[in-house]
């Protein structure tokens, strides 16, 4: 049997203590800016890919939207199947990999928010895949809006320091932070608590990218408009022009 990846372990027995990470509080705001992109119209197919406990979907469904939530692990779904069914909302919660998406042309919009799945993979291949099988299941016209972690900021700041000014207390840590110039890789030990208290320390390592390559491969994938914004917690907007200092970047591809 293959070893598990970080992020995969990561993610085991997590659902609950996840939901209280400092970065699961801008769900209503980035909602509010995922509703004014589909122009309020309850009509279309939402695809949450990297869904986790389902915070997007659910905040979706209540007002009114179908989505389809897609995730890897398994306690992350039930998480979220458990959330939906205690708000009496019907979601199509799936175990599904992100690198090998089944969809084809059924959604109006994909959304990838919070690292869900892309940029975690091993390999560029494997995140290419995800922005592939994204794009795949989108109808023409539809429209792919995710965050992705920002290769600027790493050049300009240390990455452990920003992580320790983000987290609170009880939030998972980022240790012994080494950012690859040739790969753009940030290399870290993260620690953190699952929902049993046990204590898990992980080797993790995550991919950044800068807003040309971004830009490169989605236009590769046939997008025909690409834009890309600074993503802040909660508050997502057009008019925030993407720096140095910002963490995160919003990308926003319209076929």
């Amino acid at each position: 049997m293959n070893k598990k990846q970080w992020y995969e372990s990561l993610f085991e027995n997590y659902g609950q203590k996840y939901d209280n990470e400092n970065f699961t509080r801008g769900t209503v705001g980035e909602c509010d800016f995922i509703e004014h992109e589909l122009n309020a119209d309850k009509s279309l197919k939402i695809l949450d890919v990297g869904c986790g406990t389902g915070r997007h979907a659910i905040e979706l469904s209540k007002r009114g939207y179908t989505v389809t939530g897609i995730d890897l692990s398994e306690t992350q779904l039930i998480r979220a199947r458990e959330k939906a069914e205690r708000d009496h909302l019907s979601i199509n919660f799936i175990k599904q990999d992100a690198r090998n998406l089944s969809f084809n042309g059924e959604f109006d919009m994909a959304i990838m928010l919070c690292e869900g799945g892309f940029p975690l993979m091993e390999t560029d291949e494997m995140n290419y895949e995800i922005l592939k099988g994204a794009t795949k299941s989108l109808r023409a016209h539809g429209k792919f809006i995710f965050t992705t972690l920002n290769g600027l900021f790493p050049l300009y700041h240390s990455v452990e320091e920003f992580c320790a000014s983000a987290s609170g207390e009880g939030n998972a840590t980022y240790r012994s932070n080494t950012f690859d110039l040739m790969t753009f890789r940030d290399h870290n030990i993260t620690e953190f608590e699952d929902d049993s208290g046990n204590i898990k320390r992980l080797e993790c390592n995550e991919r950044y990218y800068v807003p040309s390559e971004i830009t490169w491969v989605l236009k590769s994938l046939g997008y025909r408009k690409i834009d890309i914004f600074g993503a802040k917690l909660g508050a997502f907007s057009r008019t925030d022009t993407l720096t140095t200092e910002d963490f995160e970047m919003l990308v926003i591809a319209e076929k």
